[in-house]
């Protein structure tokens, strides 16, 4: 009975702990944590933080908290791993979890694409990873055809991308766009496709069917339609579509480089 109640009274006294964890990169901003009362009234949820392994000398005491990463000593871009120990029955709240997320800060160096389509560009600067779109402007918009993972690096990297040239003139970009929803571009190449010819539409069996022609050839194309309220319907990479599903209306169709609509009775 002694030998109980004593075990009885030492778990009174132990708090059993959990913990919340976060990483991301250092963009030269803090992290700020609400920490509510614990379940009990006595003292604060948060218990102890640490970054990359080492803990912050400041214990989290209070209702509100900040985690100053330059006591840490990390630099821009550097990774960082958060955990935040706390008791259980409750959890502290990261109030700002975005200013962990990469910004986009590349800067291209060098930029350039053959003219069957291999896009390649060399950057500087990233401080964190973010990935890169593949840009190309047709029928009259910028559309991501591609991504590339960015490696991160402040050093000088090198990337390529294979994309599909359409006839004439083609051009090209890369961007990114981090937390702030803005997107970031680089200037954009220019270059022309003599090697292949622009297909044309044609419709067969009374609107049923869209072929793409290149001298009376099927020929693939990548392709969009849209309905007369700007819906699209179809898209892909094919040298025929079928219309046959569709109803009567107008439609409007994005191949190649070209625009053309179609009025199916």
């Amino acid at each position: 009975m002694k030998i109980a109640l004593i075990l009885l009274f030492v778990l009174n006294f132990i708090t059993i702990k959990a913990s919340l964890s976060i990483e991301g990169f250092y963009q030269g901003k803090n992290l700020y944590v609400q920490s509510s009362l614990c379940n009990d009234g006595f003292g604060y949820c948060a218990t102890k933080v640490s970054v990359n392994g080492n803990t912050m000398v400041n214990h989290p005491e209070n209702g509100a908290f900040e985690i100053n990463f330059l006591n840490f000593n990390v630099k821009i871009g550097q990774a960082l791993f958060i955990v935040i120990e706390h008791n259980d029955g409750c959890q502290p709240k990261i109030i700002n979890p975005e200013v962990l997320l990469p910004n986009s800060t590349f800067i291209v160096e060098k930029i350039s694409c053959t003219n069957n389509g291999l896009l390649t560009w060399s950057t500087t600067g990233e401080s964190g990873k973010l990935t890169y779109q593949i840009e190309q402007y047709k029928w009259n918009k910028w559309i991501v055809i591609g991504e590339v993972n960015g490696e991160g690096k402040k050093t000088s990297t090198s990337y390529s991308f294979v994309l599909l040239a359409h006839s004439g003139v083609n051009k090209i970009r890369v961007s990114q766009t981090d937390n702030s929803g803005v997107t970031r571009a680089s200037k954009e190449i220019v270059f022309e496709n003599k090697a292949i010819k622009a297909p044309v539409l044609r419709t067969i069996n009374n609107y049923k069917t869209v072929v793409f022609l290149v001298d009376n050839v099927k020929t693939e194309t990548k392709y969009e339609i849209y309905d007369a309220y700007g819906n699209i319907i179809k898209k892909g990479l094919n040298s025929e579509v079928d219309f046959s599903n569709l109803g009567k209306g107008i439609y409007y169709v994005n191949f190649d480089n070209k625009n053309e609509k179609i009025v199916k009775n």
